[in-house]
């Protein structure tokens, strides 16, 4: 279009007519102007054009992310095994071990660490696998120890969790029948005496861990509040700091994913997480945990809690190494001050009542065993830990998730970040240490598969969050 005819258009619109013509309809302004009315207008038409196309793009993006979310949560509800409350009661067998793959070096104790009479390794294990309590780390120590011992877990189905957050039922385990034998369930779930004691024999042995609350809360905030639509409204860049100003104002027990935000550890293991401090059932769910639980480990304390494992269930040291897995890079961790801590722990006060028991619980077993062996298994148990570290790990220690080399190696993300650390394999390494090395190293969701796990529920997720690019 020419100029020209540019202008005959514009002057075509009656909102451009009280400024360029006269009262007898006589043209005021001169070509020239005219020109100028029409290429400024022009220009604010094809910015207006170009806004359109951004918020169309913007909404396609939008609709987008709706739909694949929403086919997301109907997968997860197809996936999820439907409870079948006719299953018919069989007994669990009593134990479900078999002779176990142990060698004549095998003359550890299964009580305090002083008598050096041979035993055998015990099998049946129910962990509980709380959140954000370095429980992946153990979680690679059971994988490796049933694999050598060619054990059978139960595991979910089409996911890495048992339905979580609802409460376990037997029928989430992946090919369940009555009657059958397992010997290790190690899966995040909501925990339930019952169900599970309906899956594993009657001599297994249960274990979990705990963390410090505080600590714990700032990690698990971290890691979750994209996924607690109750974060969203809260103001500045340190959401973690202005929650703890107020958390009642913030929190709703009803929300979506609340529980991330409140008494974590009480709610994994099964018990009301909104109980009132005061409330008397905290101390009664605590004494039901006791009961259940024959060890608590502690994260702070990992070393002599693996110690403590390696006692009561005749384990060798050699089944003990680890690399830790899904750890923090430094720089995200917030740091607390004191009244940051403080408010934490009261906050979660359930929690770190929990905490507190166990924790006495703890050291009463670490006396027992006696506090000069204590430190010398742990001082041994490091010694091969830094041996193996050197052997297995590029550069001896772990990198940003950007440094990691091989797909195989990533670790699962939190949604919109790359925080969680991973490790390189060493390369020309000897054949000799290739498959200790690579099993220490493999990310859980790797090792899960490695196991016969389908995870497409899980991974069509992780496909999903590529894609959307949170």
């Amino acid at each position: 279009m020419t100029e020209r005819a540019s202008v005959s258009a514009w002057l075509s619109f009656p909102e451009w007519a009280p400024l360029l013509l006269g009262e007898a309809g006589v043209l005021k302004a001169s070509e020239e102007d005219l020109l100028i009315y029409a290429k400024a207008t022009s220009f604010d038409d094809t910015m207006v054009v170009k806004q359109g196309r951004q918020w169309r793009s913007i909404c396609k993006g939008l609709v987008l992310g709706t739909l694949l979310t929403s086919c997301m949560i109907l997968f997860y509800c197809l996936s999820s095994p439907q409870i079948q409350f006719n299953l018919p009661e069989l007994p669990v067998p009593y134990s479900c071990a078999h002779r176990p793959a142990h060698t004549a070096s095998n003359t550890n104790t299964s009580e305090h660490g002083q008598d050096q009479t041979p035993c055998v390794p015990k099998v049946d294990i129910m962990f509980m696998k709380t959140h954000k309590t370095a429980s992946s780390t153990f979680l690679n120590i059971l994988f490796r120890f049933g694999q050598k011992h060619r054990l059978k877990f139960a595991f979910p189905s089409s996911r890495n969790d048992f339905s979580y957050p609802s409460s376990f039922h037997r029928s989430q385990v992946k090919d369940y029948r009555p009657g059958m034998c397992f010997n290790i369930m190690c899966n995040h779930m909501r925990f339930n005496a019952t169900e599970v004691a309906k899956v594993l024999p009657s001599d297994t042995m249960y274990i979990t861990i705990l963390r410090d609350p505080a600590e714990l809360f700032e990690s698990s905030f971290h890691y979750f509040h994209n996924l607690v639509p109750l974060t969203w409204k809260i103001p500045g860049e340190d959401k973690f700091a202005e929650f703890l100003k107020d958390p009642k104002y913030y929190y709703d027990s009803n929300g979506y994913n609340s529980f991330y935000l409140k008494n974590l550890l009480f709610f994994d293991l099964g018990q009301d997480n909104n109980l009132e401090p005061s409330d008397p059932r905290i101390e009664v769910s605590i004494q039901a945990i006791a009961k259940r639980f024959r060890l608590v480990m502690l994260v702070e304390h990992f070393e002599e809690s693996l110690i403590l494992l390696k006692d009561a269930l005749c384990w060798e040291m050699d089944d003990l190494l680890f690399f830790k897995l899904n750890a923090r890079k430094d720089s995200t961790v917030s740091k607390m001050t004191r009244e940051l801590r403080a408010r934490a722990l009261e906050w979660n006060a359930a929690d770190w009542k929990l905490y507190q028991h166990f924790n006495t619980t703890f050291w009463r077993k670490v006396d027992a065993y006696g506090q000069e062996q204590m430190a010398r298994d742990v001082a041994e148990l490091r010694r091969r830990n830094a041996e193996m570290a050197g052997i297995c790990i590029e550069g001896g220690q772990a990198v940003d998730a950007g440094s990691i080399e091989e797909t195989a190696m990533q670790p699962w993300q939190p949604i919109g970040e790359k925080s969680i650390m991973g490790y390189n394999l060493k390369k020309n390494m000897g054949k000799i240490h290739h498959k200790l090395c690579r099993k220490m190293l493999t990310p859980e969701l790797q090792y899960l598969s490695d196991l016969g796990v389908n995870l497409w529920i899980t991974k069509l997720w992780g496909y999903i969050r590529e894609v959307i690019n949170w």
